[in-house]
């Protein structure tokens, strides 16, 4: 719990770091959350997202890792996994040394569109956005993004905004917001 804790303080200061440079089961229902298993791949076909999902922990200095590369997607391994009880963070890069990233067009996505993530135990969670936001990394929304929720719920979060040349960094997060879908049956 310290890990969340850093990763937390961290993040309110607004260090995500982005820089330029099929044998799947739904899951039943959203009444149930799933058990444990790690995500191996997030699809979102509404921004033509099919990537590979790479474990991120934690920085020496307390701040969450960042994929090395513009591909594959994070999952932050101190979160639950996708599909169980409460926020599951993936992370991803929105372009890197000039090439789109995997999250290029989050800020695309709508309420509604569908998130699929398969997870090592060959089952899939559905989720559906429910909203997309922007938030400056200085206002960084830690407890909407990190908080406790009485439902499985997954975050996706990028870097957006305008380019800040000096810091070689963007200065907004995009954050797009998805609760586990009720309505897929196995």
């Amino acid at each position: 719990m310290a890990g969340l804790a850093a990763l937390l303080v961290a993040v309110a200061l607004g260090t995500f770091g982005c820089s330029s440079d099929s044998g799947v089961v739904p899951v039943p229902s959203a009444s149930a959350p799933m058990v444990k298993s790690a995500p191996v791949r997030v699809q979102i076909p509404a921004i033509g997202v099919d990537s590979t999902v790479m474990e991120l922990g934690l920085r020496a200095d307390g701040t969450m890792q960042v994929p090395p590369a513009g591909f594959p997607a994070g999952w932050y391994s101190g979160a639950p996994t996708p599909g169980e009880l409460g926020p599951a963070i993936i992370a991803g890069h929105v372009d890197w040394q000039g090439q789109p990233g995997v999250f290029y067009r989050l800020h695309d996505l709508k309420s509604g569109d569908e998130i699929t993530v398969v997870r090592q135990d060959g089952r899939a969670a559905v989720f559906r956005v429910n909203r997309v936001e922007q938030f400056p990394k200085n206002k960084f929304p830690t407890d909407l993004v990190y908080g406790n929720i009485d439902h499985p719920g997954l975050r996706l979060i990028t870097c957006g905004g305008s380019f800040n040349r000096q810091a070689h960094s963007y200065d907004d997060n995009i954050i797009a917001f998805a609760d586990l879908d009720s309505s897929h049956t196995a």
